[in-house]
């Protein structure tokens, strides 16, 4: 899913803080404005996918946030599903059944047969 939060930016002695009012507990800081919305990227991609991964409501985006002279609203956009697919990269064993001639045959060619299962998945639902 794709996701869209407004954040507040405050700076710090040691470069910026950063809030995203929505969603409860969602905060982290950088050293540079740059390096900020990096890691409020990778906060909100976190928070997201455990809300998701453990069914709880997701919270709506504000549409206006206010903010003291010096801070800064910026917008997170984040892609859980790609957050997901670079961070939960355990193995899941599977049994499937394949014809007793093509096991040979594969067998014979040394097939990695993990490997061309994961391409043919990916390239079956379109994804990398």
């Amino acid at each position: 899913m794709k996701y869209v939060y407004p954040a507040i930016f405050t700076p710090i002695d040691s470069g910026y803080d950063v809030v995203i009012p929505d969603l409860p507990g969602c905060r982290t800081c950088g050293k540079d404005f740059a390096d900020t919305i990096e890691m409020a990227e990778d906060a909100v991609s976190m928070w997201l996918w455990d809300a998701e991964n453990e069914k709880e409501d997701i919270p709506q985006a504000s549409k206006i946030l206010t903010a003291s002279e010096t801070q800064v609203i910026s917008y997170i956009k984040v892609d859980t599903d790609l957050y997901r697919r670079k961070h939960d990269a355990k193995s899941v064993k599977k049994t499937l059944t394949i014809p007793s001639w093509l096991n040979s045959e594969a067998e014979r060619a040394n097939a990695p047969f993990s490997q061309i299962l994961q391409q043919g998945l990916k390239e079956y639902l379109g994804v990398n």
